[in-house]
């Protein structure tokens, strides 16, 4: 393959791998962060107490995280087409994978939120902040070194998403290593796929790394 022609397939497919791991991270963390939120503070006695709501919810993602991707994709088709209007390309397959971003922000959210010192919410509640005030001054302000690392680890994890969604002809990175490093067996678009991937993640990996830096208090002070 010409190699003008191999740049300008990499350069379209890494745009379409990114607009699906932009829209899908974006979304996915405006509905997935209140989720963990509420899942990390509504068990009996806690600031948002409602143990049935988190039960159920609690269900719902743990079904929706323990599908596997490429099941998953295929299961909500209906859904994708409704949406989207189309099952395949890029818009298509922006409809999976935020239903898969969704319940994996909102535990990585959960955990973060649950390593905050439950004696800041009690002093919070003492000079009589408001429930929204401990969540916005206290748990996020507090948990946001780790909350930057849980949306890194998301998007590190998009970015493989996207690759596998591939397979179904959604598009991108992972679409054009199908169809041109397998299925008409050129190695080195495969090759080429493959070093954009591993260089995408590095790139958003240290990113991440220096936002928590950053933003980590303990850090600052030393």
């Amino acid at each position: 393959m010409a190699l003008d022609m191999l740049l300008s397939l990499l350069s379209k497919a890494l745009w379409q791998t990114l607009q699906m791991v932009a829209l899908a991270g974006v979304i996915g963390t405006v509905i997935g962060l209140p989720i963990g939120v509420f899942l990390a503070n509504s068990a009996k006695g806690e600031l948002f107490a409602a143990p049935v709501t988190n039960r159920v919810v609690g269900l719902i993602v743990n079904a929706t995280r323990s599908t596997p991707f490429i099941i998953l994709v295929v299961a909500i088709i209906p859904f994708t087409r409704l949406v989207a209007g189309t099952s395949i390309g890029t818009n298509a397959a922006i409809v999976p994978l935020t239903i898969a971003t969704i319940p994996f922000v909102a535990r990585l959210i959960e955990a973060a939120i649950r390593e905050v010192d439950r004696g800041l919410i009690e002093a919070a509640r003492a000079m009589g902040a408001t429930r929204w005030q401990i969540v916005t001054k206290v748990l996020i302000a507090e948990a946001l070194p780790a909350i930057i690392m849980a949306l890194t680890m998301t998007t590190v994890s998009l970015i493989g998403y996207s690759a596998m969604v591939g397979a179904v002809g959604g598009g991108g990175l992972g679409d054009l290593g199908i169809r041109y490093g397998y299925q008409r067996f050129m190695p080195e678009v495969m090759a080429a796929v493959v070093i954009l991937l591993i260089v995408l993640v590095q790139v958003v990996q240290s990113i991440g790394d220096a936002l928590a830096r950053r933003f980590d208090k303990r850090h600052r002070e030393g």
